[in-house]
């Protein structure tokens, strides 16, 4: 199959504990990739195994190795290597073989066409456990309700980005997983096509119940940039405005059936509550306000990456 386009591709692979895939993985990309010109970054998220070890061996010019200093976590691992990234299209993948390098060209050609900022696979006969599945379906479904955007498989990490859109997203928590919905919130044009997926060819997934939270946490979150992020005081003014209006309501009952009727209300639950709803609505509105001011500051502070790397190497020389 002929190269699809004459740029560079940068191939992202974020890396934790995989010493027994890395070599097949890099054979594999470079069986996929014949004819284009294309760079492998691996980002080595403070292996605990040989994982730096082997991709140095393998004294490959076109792969760069980038060792964190500490472990970070998948997203800023991605981070990292989509910062570092130098090519016109940037390909996002796992580094544990499950994700197939010869859907790349596929890929590519939609990336190519200039119809799309974002071509995302679709796991064909997904071979994951339900501990994977069902957590992925959850999300999934939740996705897709709450957003116009309808992904089938948001938890794919097979992804081509141009350039533009990849350099402006912002990954934290556990945001590689709502990375297309990322592009999305960024104006990008996602395309969705069917992709292989095979089981993991050797050591143990990272994955474990204990994540879903963490995903439901930073679903949450999306959820809050996408409606309030740039006028948070828009949903937590107008709440807090509401909780006052109903305290206000309820204590001026109050006032009317102590001095009007001459009845007792210091036992009243209903004062609690009344004045409850007026402390809270309190402290809502000033939330508001301090996260506009925090807003303000976030825009204009300096670009400082939540990341630390400790060095980069190229065909196995430091850089």
């Amino acid at each position: 199959m002929q190269p699809v386009t004459t740029s560079l591709l940068s191939v992202v692979v974020p890396l934790y504990n995989e010493e027994d895939n890395v070599t097949l993985l890099t054979q594999k990309i470079h069986e996929s990739l014949v004819g284009y010109d294309y760079q492998i970054i691996y980002i080595d998220d403070f292996s605990k195994d040989k994982t730096k070890k082997v991709v140095k061996d393998l004294k490959d010019d076109k792969v760069h190795l980038i060792e964190l200093k500490k472990n970070y976590g998948q997203s800023l691992a991605l981070a990292a290597g989509l910062d570092y990234a130098e090519g016109e299209y940037i390909i996002t993948m796992d580094g544990d073989l499950q994700n197939d390098p010869s859907d790349i060209p596929q890929m590519l050609t939609y990336a190519v066409s200039g119809e799309y900022d974002v071509v995302t696979g679709i796991r064909q006969k997904r071979k994951d456990s339900l501990v994977k599945k069902i957590p992925s379906k959850i999300a999934n479904f939740l996705v897709r309700r709450v957003t116009k955007l309808d992904i089938k498989d948001n938890g794919c990490a097979l992804k081509v980005f141009t350039r533009d859109i990849a350099k402006d997203l912002n990954l934290y928590g556990e945001m590689h997983r709502f990375i297309t919905l990322l592009a999305f919130l960024e104006g990008g044009q996602i395309k969705q096509v069917p992709v292989k997926h095979h089981a993991r060819n050797a050591g143990v997934s990272k994955y474990g119940l204990e994540r879903v939270f963490k995903v439901v946490a930073d679903m949450m979150l999306l959820l809050f940039i996408r409606k309030y992020f740039q006028r948070p005081i828009h949903l937590f003014g107008i709440s807090g405005s509401l909780m006052i209006i109903i305290g206000v309501f309820i204590n001026i009952y109050l006032m009317i059936v102590k001095f009007g009727l001459g009845e007792d209300i210091g036992t009243r639950p209903l004062l609690t509550v009344g004045m409850m709803f007026i402390f809270a609505g309190i402290q809502l509105f000033t939330i508001g306000i301090v996260m506009e001011l925090l807003i303000r500051t976030y825009y204009e502070s300096q670009n400082k990456r939540p990341y630390r790397i400790k060095k980069i190497s190229v065909g196995g020389e430091v850089k």
